[in-house]
């Protein structure tokens, strides 16, 4: 049976009540969990840090403009197909000759056509119970990618291209499935009504610093109370695209390669911008805003 017990996070991510009990229903009820919400606020990493820290098989499809249902679950390899039933004309050929070398087609029979099914993770993931299956971005695909996985989530279960096996698994075992969303793109109504939703709102500054508690324990406390007030004040800007939690993770981690005294110091100059702001027009609005305060009385203090 899979792994339904209630899991609220480890040592390396900070998962609320909220979703703490949306992973668990999508266990208990066997579907899969659809996650949405902004860019890096740990969508992708619940189910990668729940693998690691239950110790459970991870399988990741990360979705693509060019994504396919044969991608994800199983294609027939029909280069290798062709490539053995020659050797096996071939070797018969020898046989007729009464040569006693044959070629060797790796074990596998044109006979098996099993043998030429080549798994996707989907496919790997329903053949081992009590594992982890990330889609992550489906957003990302082409819209008939979802539509097509459908069936699929509704009679958990695959059917492998010509070979025609069926890879089945009950609800109880059911693999953990958790699928990302940027919203770059509305999911048909028919796919979400099988998954169980969960949005994650963006941190306040408070969960914020929990987050980063998780993730650098050693932390000094005025440099992660400084980072994190220029990091919301940045947010506060109207930014083409606002710094994210991973962002802000990676600004800290290169921060504290320098001294305290020094690494404040460049907080408050927002050195390393580069690693918040992402696209030009954005860090011209940054310099401005930061170049206005500058000029003001005192001003500079708010960074």
């Amino acid at each position: 049976m899979a792994e339904t017990s209630l899991w609220n996070g480890s040592d390396k991510y900070l998962c609320d009540r909220e979703l703490a009990q949306a992973f668990h229903m999508a266990r208990v009820l066997g579907m899969p969990l659809l996650i949405e919400g902004e860019p890096g606020t740990g969508k992708t990493e619940l189910p990668l840090q729940y693998a690691k820290d239950s110790d459970i098989d991870l399988f990741v499809y990360p979705v693509g403009s060019k994504s396919t249902v044969d991608q994800f679950v199983a294609r027939f390899d029909h280069v290798k197909y062709l490539r053995d039933s020659q050797v096996e004309v071939l070797n018969a050929q020898r046989d007729e000759k009464g040569l006693s070398t044959k070629l060797s087609t790796g074990g596998r029979s044109t006979d098996q056509l099993k043998d030429y099914v080549m798994q996707g993770p989907a496919a790997k993931a329903y053949s081992t119970p009590n594992s982890v299956l990330l889609i992550d971005e489906i957003d990302k695909a082409p819209r008939e990618f979802p539509n097509d996985l459908l069936y699929a989530l509704s009679h958990r279960k695959f059917v492998m291209p010509e070979s025609g096996d069926v890879i089945e698994v009950s609800e109880e075992d059911m693999p953990a499935i958790v699928i990302t969303s940027n919203r770059e793109q509305e999911l048909p109504t028919a796919f979400k009504g099988r998954c169980i939703y969960h949005y994650i709102s963006f941190p306040p500054p408070d969960t914020m610093r929990d987050i980063v508690r998780k993730h650098y324990p050693k932390a000094d406390d005025e440099i992660v109370q400084q980072a994190i007030d220029v990091f919301y004040q940045l947010r506060q800007l109207g930014l083409e695209r606002s710094p994210s939690t991973r962002e802000l993770l990676n600004w800290l981690k290169y921060m504290q390669t320098f001294a305290k005294a020094e690494t404040m110091e460049r907080i408050k100059k927002l050195d390393g911008l580069g690693a918040l702001i992402k696209t030009q027009d954005d860090v011209r609005r940054v310099q401005r805003n930061l170049m206005d305060d500058i000029k003001k009385p005192g001003g500079a203090s708010r960074y």
